[in-house]
């Protein structure tokens, strides 16, 4: 009897756009330089970085982006169910030191500023049929082993629970939901500004999260 192959794993990762107070959102300029540097980098076999897309920093206003991004990763996976899809996505919190593995996302929008196409929720379910504001979604990455691997690489980063109520978490919501009905993956780190981390730094980062992500899946 032989033995099954490997399983691979395809990450497709988002940054966001500029928002209110952050005029320069550092996930914005890893998204757009992750593939040249992963590239230049190596990966490690098995492994495929997928999509590398920028949303705009808003809720129910760029899910049309968001699902079709989503969408676009299912067309293009392998349907031999010897493939692992993995969404991450990336965003900033400006008071932040450290990157933050975020556990789960909350089905509560409540603004604490108009998101970039002006709408500003105030305790609104994310997702109305999942019930009220204090549902929550996990992920299910093994956020303890990233977490292990990373640190043992030498990185500052910690697990969080709560990834706010603004963008951030809105998007992880509809995208755990997502991936939950498509046999999927979704995690969500924030990472600092650059002025807190800086940017080389960083990419190293978000490379070896794509190794540890992968390693555990």
């Amino acid at each position: 009897m032989g033995s099954e192959a490997p399983r691979r794993v395809t990450i497709h990762v988002t940054g966001f756009k500029k928002f209110q107070g952050v005029t320069q959102n550092p996930t914005e300029t890893i998204v757009s330089n992750l593939k040249t540097y992963v590239e230049k980098r190596g990966i490690p076999l098995g492994v495929t970085l997928g999509s590398c897309t920028i949303l705009e920093t808003a809720g129910d206003g760029a899910l049309p982006m968001l699902y079709k991004v989503m969408e676009s990763g299912i067309a293009g996976a392998d349907d031999s169910n010897n493939e692992q899809v993995v969404w991450l996505h990336l965003g900033v919190n400006s008071a932040s030191i450290k990157f933050a593995i975020e556990q789960q996302a909350v089905n509560e929008a409540t603004f604490r500023c108009p998101d970039e196409l002006g709408w500003q929720p105030q305790q609104l379910p994310i997702v109305p049929a999942d019930g009220g504001i204090s549902q929550t979604r996990e992920t299910c990455c093994s956020v303890e082993a990233i977490l292990d691997i990373l640190k043992e690489e030498g990185h500052s980063v910690t697990i969080s629970k709560d990834a706010g109520r603004y963008v951030c978490n809105y998007v992880y919501y509809h995208s755990l939901l997502f991936a939950e009905q498509k046999g999927h993956k979704s995690l969500f780190v924030h990472v600092p500004l650059f002025s807190k981390i800086k940017e080389e730094t960083q990419m190293e980062f978000v490379a070896a999260l794509l190794e540890a992500i992968a390693s555990t899946c």
